[in-house]
């Protein structure tokens, strides 16, 4: 417990707002509710030592490698694994803290890649990066539940994103759509969704929340293949889906810059419209579509799940708890799918849909008084107006008439936003008095 605490108990004891008994039953509750917590510090320092041991084992065994037998570099090879089974096996059968089992559990997980790619060495086993990171991945992944790792589950995660895009995107020579990656991501989710509802607002879920979505979003261009005009459906609708996992109840209690995915799911959804509001971008997509490809299948897929997860907030919290962003992907699917044979009606549609997707924001932000969201709404216009700065016949003048007016705009409405701010705080002042 810390010393600021424990002062705060004292000036309330001295002050006589509190008998020195409560203090002390205080100060007693919360120095046995800490007692069963693990240390943080100790955990990722844990983690990070199991990294260089790891590490520097295996920059040993390289400097003299070459002039090992082949047993002798089999046996070495092995020799990180066992000891990592063995440490994993101990932290298991004794119970050891959590800082252990994550430390063990990383340490084996490196020890199982190292292992498989030295073997592989030795022996001339042929193979691809994108089979001995399958190899990898699948014999870790029971660890996860095991050891109950975060760290693990952190590194299978990043591991499948890898393999995502080396199977689907940069092996030339045999490229795969990599299915698998939805299974190894599904197989993390019941690890995940524990730690929501036990740890929701620990940093742990923070850096899932981030994490997630930023490995979805990089492993879905791996989905993409020749029909690259269906991949610009397959991002909007996935950062529709994105948002709205973002919106979830569970995740109601955190903060903005917790939920990796309101925000992942907000910028994607603005930049991705930003680009289509350019008449360039439908003049490349007419004529260029292909209705039996797996892009297709992917974003249809997505398009049921969000749809599927809005029309469940709809039903428990009625229509007017959802906002603008959450509906954006269903708008873009009716602009893409209605007006793709044209040019002008979609680039306008979508030109207003940003300009009103800016004032949603702007609305969310006045009424959560958040000074963030407030300014995120203005920069969506400014941004709206100086694309069209380049593509457009506007004169000069009324380009500069606009500029001053988003500028006034940031100006008057942070302005006006402060005083509503101030007052409300004075409310809560008198009605306390």
């Amino acid at each position: 417990m810390s010393s600021k605490f424990n002062k705060e108990l004292q000036t309330l004891v001295r002050d006589k707002v509190i008998s020195p008994e409560l203090a002390n039953k205080i100060e007693q509750y919360y120095a046995t509710k800490n007692l069963g917590k693990p240390n943080k510090l100790f955990t990722i320092f844990g983690i990070f030592g199991a990294l260089l041991v790891g590490s520097g084992i295996i920059l040993m065994l390289a400097h003299n490698w070459d002039d090992f037998s082949r047993i002798t570099k089999t046996i070495l090879a092995f020799i990180p694994l066992v000891i990592g089974q063995f440490m994993v096996g101990f932290s298991i059968l004794k119970e050891k803290s959590t800082a252990w089992k994550e430390a063990t559990g990383t340490f084996l997980f490196f020890s199982v890649g190292a292992c498989i790619s030295l073997i592989s060495q030795v022996y001339n086993i042929p193979g691809e990066l994108g089979s001995y990171l399958l190899t990898w991945i699948i014999l870790c992944l029971p660890m996860i539940y095991v050891l109950r790792s975060n760290a693990v589950a952190l590194l299978v995660l990043i591991l499948s994103t890898y393999y995502a895009i080396e199977v689907g995107l940069w092996n030339y020579r045999h490229r795969e759509t990599p299915w698998l990656y939805v299974v190894f991501l599904l197989a993390i989710i019941p690890h995940y969704y524990n730690l929501l509802r036990t740890r929701i607002s620990s940093n742990t879920i923070t850096i899932f929340n981030w994490i997630i979505p930023i490995s979805i979003t990089i492993a879905l261009s791996a989905f993409v293949g020749d029909n690259g005009a269906l991949g610009f459906l397959m991002y909007m609708t996935a950062y529709g889906l994105l948002y709205n996992v973002g919106k979830l109840t569970i995740f109601n209690k955190l903060r903005i810059l917790r939920n990796g995915y309101t925000v992942i799911g907000s910028l994607g959804t603005v930049i991705s419209l930003m680009i289509f509001t350019f008449r360039w971008v439908w003049d490349d997509l007419i004529g260029k579509f292909n209705y039996g490809s797996n892009e297709l299948y992917v974003a249809l897929a997505l398009f049921v799940i969000a749809f599927v997860m809005l029309a469940n907030m709809v039903l428990k919290k009625g229509l007017k708890k959802i906002n603008l962003f959450q509906v954006t992907f269903i708008l873009f699917w009716i602009v893409y799918f209605s007006f793709s044979s044209s040019i002008v009606v979609p680039v306008i549609l979508m030109n207003v849909l940003v300009f009103v997707l800016g004032i949603s924001a702007i609305k969310i932000g006045v009424d959560k008084f958040n000074f963030g969201i407030l300014n995120y709404g203005l920069l969506i216009i400014a941004t709206l107006i100086i694309c069209r700065f380049f593509d457009t016949g506007m004169s000069f003048v009324i380009r500069g008439i606009l500029f001053v007016l988003v500028g006034t705009g940031f100006f008057v409405t942070n302005y006006i936003m402060l005083k509503k701010q101030q007052r409300f705080k004075q409310q809560i002042k008198d009605l306390q008095v």
